[in-house]
């Protein structure tokens, strides 16, 4: 039975040096030049885990499965709450 009486942590394995970031790039890019929003695409495969959201153009799809869906929004949260200057 779990513990409910206490916070779970959640840590996700540190990614080499910029190496979410370049796939988002990667990726982000090759939907922009196939034509598609790369935002709502994004969205949709981190939503639902459905590959198909990613154009296989330029390799997205194959850099994109290389990366859990929890570490590209631990990347963009991140950079978020950097450019938002949230951080401590």
């Amino acid at each position: 039975m779990q513990d409910l009486e206490n916070t779970q942590y959640f840590k996700v394995e540190v990614e080499p040096e910029n190496g979410v970031k370049m796939i988002l790039s990667e990726v982000y890019e090759a939907l922009s030049e196939k034509g598609y929003d790369p935002v709502s695409q994004i969205v949709g495969y981190i939503m639902s885990g459905d590959p198909t959201y990613i154009t296989s153009y330029r390799n997205a799809r194959g850099l994109i499965g290389r990366v859990e869906r929890d570490e590209l929004v631990e990347e963009m949260l991140k950079e978020y709450i950097e450019k938002n200057h949230w951080k401590r």
